[in-house]
């Protein structure tokens, strides 16, 4: 039965990336965002070589926008109120390609700036499950910049949510959707797949959500399904605004890139410079305290090169202060809690 499941696996794998993996004509946005300051939010940009002769805006707030020159697309200053929380507008956009239309949710950026992201959400310290909902909604509630978290698919392509590749003994690679959907969590929660995630962090904007990325057990290709399978759903569910993304593969990290080129995409691996990262259009580097003890000039290239600084998992005091004292961007940790303290002091 094992191998039976692994290769539909296998196939599944396939179909996913010759379907999804083409490079095919697209439109997107550079930015998410709005706020009370700033109403310009993105450039609408295309794929290679397909060039945007036209752009209509519609949908339910495709009033409160407007198309500038470069293709800009900006909020009307008029539609800005302090508890907005999104808007949505349809583009379409007449190109060389032909038309291609696509929904976005634009977000009010009240995103907290405090360095403090949440390991697998806050559940250390509030009996909470790791990368459960409930430790997601603690980390919102106690105003984390962050909550990180980790995704896998499952043997027939479902996304779920959870540390390890085995869970209460099952693979999830391994394993199809009806055997993940009926495992319960120590909280009583069932194990959360990312739809279910993403909804729950995209009923707020002050909290980011940063998924990383599994690497696959089973194959690389199969990374590369995972990471195409993620990308559509975001892209679906127009979550964009919300999601950051992390991973220990480089190649997964590329392929969001290829797919989003202006998402914020970390390394985790720690084994590259970051002028590497940077030449390779990566936005954060993303490593263990231990490795940027041994290259404490890492701090300053990561900085010449643009690079946000992101360190893990740093649960101790003095570490923290460490990190705080070399200005980081962010500090992922085990205890939000502790670390929220020392932030404002």
């Amino acid at each position: 039965m094992r191998r039976i499941l692994t290769i539909i696996a296998l196939i599944q794998m396939v179909l996913i990336s010759s379907s999804s993996g083409q490079t095919k004509p697209a439109i997107y946005l550079s930015g998410y965002t709005f706020s009370a300051k700033k109403h310009d939010v993105g450039v609408l940009k295309t794929t290679a070589d397909v060039k945007i002769k036209s752009v209509s805006l519609s949908g339910a707030d495709g009033a409160a926008f407007k198309i500038g020159k470069g293709n800009i697309l900006s909020l009307r200053s008029t539609t800005v109120k302090p508890d907005l929380k999104w808007l949505d507008v349809d583009i379409t956009a007449n190109t060389s390609a032909g038309e291609l239309k696509a929904s976005y949710r634009i977000v009010n950026d009240l995103f907290i700036h405090n360095k403090v992201v949440a390991h697998r959400g806050a559940w250390k310290n509030t009996g909470a499950s790791e990368n459960s909902i409930a430790s997601l909604q603690h980390a919102i509630d106690m105003g984390c910049e962050g909550s990180e978290f980790d995704v896998h698919l499952s043997s027939d392509s479902v996304l779920y949510v959870n540390h390890d590749d085995i869970i209460q003994g099952l693979t999830i690679e391994k394993t199809p959707a009806d055997q993940l959907s009926a495992l319960k969590l120590s909280n009583g929660e069932a194990l959360p797949t990312l739809k279910d995630y993403l909804n729950t962090g995209m009923q707020q904007n002050r909290t980011k959500l940063v998924l990383e990325i599994k690497a696959s057990v089973i194959s690389p290709e199969r990374g590369i399904a995972l990471t195409r399978k993620v990308m559509a759903m975001v892209r679906d569910m127009k979550a964009e605004a919300w999601v950051d993304y992390i991973s220990f593969d480089y190649e997964i990290c590329k392929e969001v890139l290829r797919i989003a080129p202006y998402a914020q995409v970390a390394y985790l691996k720690s084994d590259k410079a970051p002028a590497e990262l940077a030449a390779d259009h990566l936005t954060g580097l993303d490593y263990h305290f231990s490795i940027m003890k041994k290259n404490e000039a890492w701090f300053k290239e990561a900085r010449q090169n643009k690079l946000s600084i992101n360190v893990w998992t740093v649960n101790e005091e003095p570490l923290m202060d460490w990190l705080l004292s070399e200005q980081v961007d962010y500090i992922t940790t085990n205890e939000p809690e502790l670390l929220l303290k020392k932030i404002k002091k």
